[in-house]
């Protein structure tokens, strides 16, 4: 009489089970915390650096990449994070990376990262940029973390400092 329960049971676990699709693995375990926040905008020909202007011919508006940014930590083996600044552009096939570094100030200090959270979760921002604040401790026994803002002005440039609050 159990049998038919047991089975049951098993057949609705297998069920509810997360499937990849063939050749996507899944989400690392070692990522803690992301946040995708502000954009980005830059002409459609502008080099990688984002210094290059788009001239446009008279009467036409140039073409425009847009995207948003995310805020990556990355659990390493002996408990500490890296984090990891993303320009992810919009495009007509999805998202695409566009543009990925270390965020080196971070990884000198060697982080237990607690929490990293956005100006707002409205999902709106009127300017570009981002503006996150990343909770880390650098001591684990620490009873509070220490707050470091990380911001990226409308020109891409990036600055992270402790919050002063």
């Amino acid at each position: 009489m159990k049998r038919p329960l047991l089975a049951s049971a098993l057949t609705l676990l297998l069920l509810a089970a997360p499937a990849f699709a063939e050749g996507e693995p899944p989400v690392p375990e070692t990522i803690t915390f992301v946040v995708s926040t502000g954009y980005w905008e830059e002409p459609a020909d502008a080099e990688d650096d984002g210094t290059a202007q788009a001239q446009a011919p008279a009467g036409k508006q140039a073409e425009m990449r847009r995207g948003y940014y995310k805020l990556i930590a990355v659990r390493q083996p002996d408990g500490t994070a890296e984090i990891h600044l993303q320009q992810i552009e919009s495009t007509a096939e999805g998202p695409k990376i566009a543009s990925s570094t270390e965020l080196e100030e971070f990884s000198a200090l060697k982080p237990y990262v607690t929490d990293i959270r956005p100006e707002n979760s409205s999902g709106i921002t009127t300017q570009p940029g981002l503006f996150a604040t990343v909770y880390l401790k650098t001591d684990p026994k620490a009873a509070e973390p220490e707050s470091w803002t990380v911001l990226v002005d409308d020109l891409g440039e990036i600055r992270i400092e402790r919050a002063t609050n």
